[in-house]
């Protein structure tokens, strides 16, 4: 009993030690004074006579300064930049400290003179149209040639520098999830060296939306803006919180601008590329008159009783057709376009092992007989005919009651007796066979079609 006791006498004098040892309340690092924090802002005046070059130097252990420098930002611990255009700027300072942010009073440096030198340059002229001009961008709708639309993704492990970037995926016209709505297509950027490096975004009408100003970095080939920031989709501007600071700069020619940000948000880093055309050349643009580009024996025509001898082989002949099913059997032909090779390009949910077998085993014959026109279907074993004519007009081959070869139950399964001739090979068909179309779809100007070859 007396051992129970002094344990728990122990265990009491324990509990009353941990509990006057443990503070009460818990407070943040005191806020740092800022006639604690050091740093310099000095114009060399041996680099330019007017003040134009001015280094910026964080003199504080410990703290980062951020410099708001009108051109641009940075947080680095030494910023050199080089004002261009004579002015009074304000520099504006902020301090990261233990105790949280500090605002530091702004510093206004004066520069007498223009140092145009720092703005001649091809890249500059390209952006801003050059020394005394402004020049607008809008972004790509992909109809210009320069690339299938507004936006444009890579790995993040990818290269994404100037000159050297491959993106992934490339989505036309708007960027992908975004409604005309979010893209808010009419709207432009302007950037101007007229007086100054301004940049402005302007609404449709040219009204002003956002003012601010922005600095080109010819070496590093990075775009940094303040005050206003680039033309991009309502939806996507949660998705990155860098949209102004050291851009990646990609592209950047007389017509054409692509950029590189870097998603931030919760599904992850990856590369968003936004691509933009010069306003002037969008305004100007004519696409250029161009041949449509269709396969080989599209919408062919025929001599007067061409289309029956290739059928049948002539007058008192016939001819057997089989479904093409060791080479390429069906297709959907768009605008005058197929894009199956062969039939591994449908496998299994369109051509499927029932009916190769049905291609292996199954006929269909024309033939001109007894002074009639004959259609034949051999499927599987059971044959079928009927007589047939043909549309000279239209190329179409009307089977009667009779329909192409069918597959068991197969969602292809052709349900017409009319039939399109959708490619012929004129001289040709005996190695290339004959493509029927057994259904056509107006709005995307497609035929599903057959491949039928002599054996």
């Amino acid at each position: 009993m007396k051992n129970i006791k002094l344990l728990m006498t122990s265990f009491l004098m324990l509990a009353m030690l941990v509990s006057s040892c443990s503070p009460d309340t818990y407070s943040l690092d005191a806020v740092t004074d800022k006639s604690d924090i050091q740093y310099d802002i000095v114009q060399d005046f041996s680099a330019d006579s007017g003040g134009n070059t001015v280094i910026m130097t964080n003199k504080t252990p410990g703290v980062v300064l951020t410099w708001d420098y009108v051109t641009g930002k940075s947080s680095k611990a030494s910023q050199t930049v080089k004002y261009a255009f004579k002015g009074d700027y304000t520099i504006k300072i902020s301090a990261v400290t233990g105790g949280g942010i500090v605002e530091l009073d702004p510093v206004t440096i004066s520069v007498t003179d223009d140092n145009l030198n720092y703005v001649n340059d091809p890249l500059w002229t390209a952006l801003s149209g050059g020394v005394g001009e402004k020049k607008s961008w809008v972004l790509d709708n992909g109809r210009y040639g320069m690339a299938p639309g507004a936006m444009s993704f890579a790995d993040p492990s990818s290269v994404v520098e100037w000159g050297n970037f491959t993106p992934n995926w490339e989505p036309e016209g708007n960027a992908i999830s975004s409604t005309d709505a979010d893209m808010h297509w009419g709207r432009y950027m302007t950037f101007s060296l007229d007086g100054g490096p301004f940049m402005t975004i302007h609404e449709t009408n040219g009204t002003t939306i956002e003012n601010g100003n922005y600095f080109l970095d010819i070496n590093a080939h990075t775009l940094t803006t303040t005050g206003a920031t680039i033309l991009r989709p309502d939806n996507y501007i949660a998705n990155a919180n860098n949209w102004n600071n050291e851009i990646k700069v990609l592209t950047l020619t007389e017509n054409q601008l692509r950029i590189a940000i870097m998603r931030t948000n919760s599904e992850g880093p990856w590369w968003y590329i936004w691509n933009f055309v010069s306003k002037e050349y969008a305004d100007n643009y004519v696409p250029p008159v161009t041949a449509p580009v269709y396969d080989e024996g599209f919408n062919p025509t025929f001599a007067p009783g061409e289309l029956l001898t290739m059928l049948t082989g002539g007058t008192g002949a016939g001819r057997v057709w089989n479904l093409d099913g060791k080479g390429n059997p069906i297709d959907w032909i768009g605008k005058g376009k197929g894009w199956t090779t062969d039939a591994s390009s449908s496998y299994n949910w369109g051509w499927n092992d029932d009916w190769t077998a049905v291609a292996n085993n199954s006929w269909i014959r024309f033939d001109q007989w007894g002074g009639k026109l004959n259609y034949t279907r051999s499927q599987n074993g059971v044959v079928t005919s009927g007589i047939f004519t043909i549309n000279t007009e239209t190329s179409e081959i009307n089977l009667g009651s009779e329909t192409l070869l069918h597959s068991g139950d197969s969602w292809m399964n052709p349900t017409t007796n009319v039939i399109k001739v959708v490619k012929a090979f004129n001289t040709d068909y005996l190695q290339k066979g004959i493509w029927f179309g057994t259904s056509y779809d107006a709005s995307k100007e497609e035929w599903f079609v057959f491949h039928y070859i002599i054996p």
